[in-house]
C-alpha cells in the first residue's frame, strides 16, 4: 500500500478539533470490474433531512436503551450509525418479515459490544423480533435483546457475537458458503445465489490474531462479496487506542490481499459511504474493507471522542444535552412516523426481492430438478435418508487403527452421501488424514470444490 498519508479532514466537536488521516487508495492489480445487478426496487430518495432523522433516531435507540438498562455500550451506535443506516436502508437486499429468505444479504455485528446498533436498526426497518417492547428490555433477562446479538434468541441475528473479533471470523465463513454454494449450483442461465456478506468491526476486532488469520484467509480465497467496513474511531475501554494500537490496519488489509477504501468523514459524509460501498461491491475478485472515520458518542458535548462514552450509560444529563445539540425534541424512545416510513419501505422491497427470486428458483427448479432438491436439502439444515448406511462398521476382532485412520475412513464413506460435508485441518491434512480424496481444493477458481486447506 502506498505508505503516503494525508490529513484531509479536520472537524470541530464541541471545542475540539478532531483530525483523521487518510490512507492513500491501494494500487495493486487490476481489479474486475462486474455491478450487480439492481434490485426490484431502489430505496427511496430521501432528503438529507429526513436522513439524519433516521439516523438520529438509530443513536437515541440506542442512548435511551442503554440509560433504561443502566448498562451497555451507547458509543459504538452513536458514531457507527450513518454507516449503519447506509447499509440497511440504501444497500442490503433483506425480507425483515422472513428473515430466513436463503438469499438475502447478511449483516455480522462483529464489534457485538455495540449490539443497540443491531436492535435499532432490525426495529426500524420492521422485523417483529424487535419490538419497542424488546428495546425497552435491553439487557434484561429472558428478553430478545441481549447485551450480546444473540442468533439463537433473536430471528434476524445471523450469528452470535461478542468476543472481539469472532464475528469477522464468521463473515468470513458465510462469505465462503456464498462463494461456494454459487460455484455449486449457478447455472449460466440461472442464478439462484448471489448475496454479500456485510461486516461492522471495531478496533478490538482488528487486535485479535485470530481476526487476522481469517482475513488472511479470505484474501487468499479473493471473497469478492465479502465487505467489511471498520469503524475506525481510535478509542478502547482503556482510552485512546494510541496506548496499544497504532499500526496501519489499511496497509494490513491490503497485504492480506484486500481492497482497501477509506472514508475520512463517517459522521456526515454520506456520499463518502454510498461510493465506498458502491465501489466495494465492483470489485469482485477481493473482499473489501472500508475503513470509516468516525467519532465515538458522535454528538454527546462532552463525552465523544472519550473512553467514558464506550461501555456506559449517558445518564439524564449528558443525554439531555446530546439532545439539545442534535436538535433531537422527541421524547424517551419516541421515533417520528417519518422515520419509520422511511426505514420501513425496507419490507415492500424485500417482498418484492424475495419474490423474484423466487420465481427465478422455480424456473431453476424446472430446468435443474437434480441441482435443485440437492440444494433444497442444504437449505433444510435435513440430512439425506439414510446416510448413515455409508458408515462402515467393525467388530473387536479387527484390526486397530489410529483413531485419524478411523476418522478419514468415515469422512470419505460419508463425502459422497452428504453433499454439506465441507471442511478439512489448516495446514495438516496430510498429518490430520481430512482430505476428501473424491474433491478437489476450495480455491479462488474452484469454489465448488470441498477441502479447505
Amino acid at each position: 500500500m502506498n505508505s503516503t498519508m494525508q490529513c484531509q479532514n479536520t472537524r470541530t466537536v464541541q471545542g475540539r478539533v478532531a483530525c483523521r488521516r487518510q490512507a492513500a487508495p491501494v494500487r495493486g492489480p487490476r481489479r474486475s470490474i462486474v455491478p450487480r445487478a439492481a434490485s426490484v426496487q431502489a430505496p427511496p430518495k430521501v432528503s438529507q433531512e429526513v436522513v439524519d432523522k433516521c439516523v438520529n433516531a438509530i443513536r437515541f435507540l440506542a442512548i435511551d436503551a442503554v440509560n433504561k438498562a443502566k448498562s451497555g455500550h451507547p458509543g459504538l451506535p452513536m458514531g457507527a450509525a450513518p454507516m449503519s443506516y447506509v447499509l440497511f436502508n440504501e444497500t442490503m437486499r433483506f425480507n425483515p418479515k422472513n428473515p430466513n429468505w436463503f438469499n438475502r444479504d447478511r449483516f455480522v455485528l462483529s464489534a457485538g459490544h455495540g449490539s443497540m446498533l443491531q436492535y435499532a436498526l432490525m426495529h426500524l426497518v420492521g422485523y417483529d423480533s424487535v419490538s419497542m417492547d424488546d428495546i425497552k428490555q435491553f439487557r434484561q433477562w429472558d428478553s430478545r435483546t441481549p447485551g450480546h446479538p444473540e442468533n439463537f434468541l433473536t430471528a434476524g441475528v445471523e450469528v452470535t457475537t461478542g468476543p472481539l473479533g469472532q464475528g469477522i471470523c464468521n463473515a468470513v465463513g458465510l462469505a465462503a458458503a456464498e462463494a461456494h454454494l454459487a460455484a455449486r449450483f449457478n447455472k449460466p442461465d440461472c442464478k439462484v445465489v448471489d448475496h454479500y456478506t456485510y461486516c461492522i468491526l471495531g478496533d478490538g476486532c482488528n487486535m485479535e490474531g485470530i481476526s487476522n488469520e481469517a482475513c488472511s484467509l479470505a484474501g487468499h480465497w479473493g471473497l469478492g462479496k465479502l465487505i467489511a467496513l471498520y469503524d475506525d474511531n481510535k478509542i478502547s475501554i482503556d482510552g485512546h487506542t494510541e496506548i496499544s494500537f497504532t499500526e496501519d490496519v489499511a496497509a494490513r488489509f491490503a497485504a492480506l490481499g484486500w481492497h482497501v477504501q477509506h472514508v475520512a468523514d463517517g459522521n456526515t459524509d454520506f456520499e463518502g459511504l454510498r461510493k465506498a460501498v458502491e465501489t466495494a461491491k465492483s470489485v469482485t475478485d477481493k473482499p473489501s474493507l472500508i475503513k470509516v472515520s468516525t467519532l465515538i458518542g458522535y454528538g454527546s458535548p462532552n463525552k465523544a471522542d472519550t473512553h467514558d462514552v464506550h461501555g456506559a450509560p449517558l445518564g439524564p444529563d449528558e443525554t439531555a444535552a446530546t439532545r439539545e445539540n442534535l436538535k433531537w425534541e422527541h421524547k424517551e424512545f419516541d421515533v417520528p412516523q417519518e422515520v419509520y416510513d422511511v426505514m420501513r419501505s425496507s419490507v415492500s422491497r424485500g417482498a418484492s426481492a424475495e419474490e423474484e427470486w423466487n420465481a427465478t428458483f422455480a424456473q431453476y427448479k424446472a430446468k435443474y430438478p437434480k441441482e435443485a432438491e440437492e440444494l433444497e436439502g442444504l437449505i433444510s439444515n435435513k440430512l439425506p435418508e439414510g446416510w448413515e448406511k455409508a458408515l462402515p462398521s467393525y467388530t473387536p476382532e479387527d484390526k486397530g487403527l489410529a483413531t485419524r485412520q478411523y476418522s478419514q475412513i468415515m469422512l470419505n464413506a460419508l463425502a459422497p452421501v452428504l453433499p454439506g460435508l465441507i471442511g478439512g485441518s489448516a495446514d495438516l491434512a496430510p498429518s490430520n488424514l481430512t482430505l476428501m480424496k473424491m474433491f478437489g481444493d476450495f480455491q479462488k477458481g474452484s469454489y465448488q470444490e470441498r477441502n479447505l486447506r
